[in-house]
């Protein structure tokens, strides 16, 4: 069967999924395009499994249909490129490891397709599970920059202030110094002395 690669697709498109910040998407041509890419493909998968019969076919099937699942979920992601996207890709990945890994157990009998279908709910489970908290995680991370980001904001703001106030302080300090020095002049020279020393503080 020709497996579908979605990095394939990724590079057609000249596209990087990433879990970090990006400044943009694709284009909304560029995403229908992706559909058409991923709906063409599928049909190619789900016809090479018509050779197959049985089990076989169910597995080729799920595999098929988990592809083009994830595909679809990974190229909305690149075009919405959200926290909740990325996290709706992730589940689909997990859902289609899931639905081939339970098409598999089939295939054996008794406790041994037990322990095989808890172990695909598990791993589906776990899979779910890292999404989630993946999608959890980067809301906090998101938060705690936002936080950090208006902490050091309001911080840069009250240094200003402080250094403001404290140049303002030594200011009106300085001018009483200068001013108390006029005090030791008299009549003309001691007003003028005070005017001079008023225009250079801007009083």
């Amino acid at each position: 069967m020709n497996h579908f690669n979605i990095s394939a697709l990724v590079l057609a498109l000249g596209l990087v999924f990433s879990t970090g910040p990006m400044a943009a998407g694709i284009s909304k041509d560029e995403y229908k395009a992706g559909k058409e890419k991923i709906s063409a493909q599928y049909k190619v998968d789900k016809a090479a499994c018509a050779a197959l019969a049985g089990n076989p076919n169910d597995i080729c099937v799920a595999e098929a249909k988990g592809k083009e699942k994830v595909a679809k979920a990974e190229l909305e992601d690149s075009y919405k490129l959200t926290r909740e996207s990325l996290y709706q890709a992730r589940v689909a990945k997990a859902e289609a490891d899931y639905a081939v890994a339970n098409e598999k157990c089939d295939d054996l009998a008794g406790n041994a397709k037990d322990v095989c279908v808890k172990e695909a709910k598990a791993a589906k489970a776990s899979a779910t599970a890292d999404a989630k908290a993946q999608k959890k995680t980067s809301a906090a991370r998101t938060k705690a920059n936002k936080t950090t980001a208006e902490a050091r904001g309001e911080a840069n703001v009250q240094a200003a202030d402080a250094e403001r106030n404290a140049a303002n302080t030594k200011a009106d300090a300085q001018y009483k110094v200068e001013k108390e020095k006029c005090d030791f002049m008299a009549g003309n020279a001691k007003d003028v002395c005070v005017k001079e020393v008023k225009a250079r503080f801007g009083k």
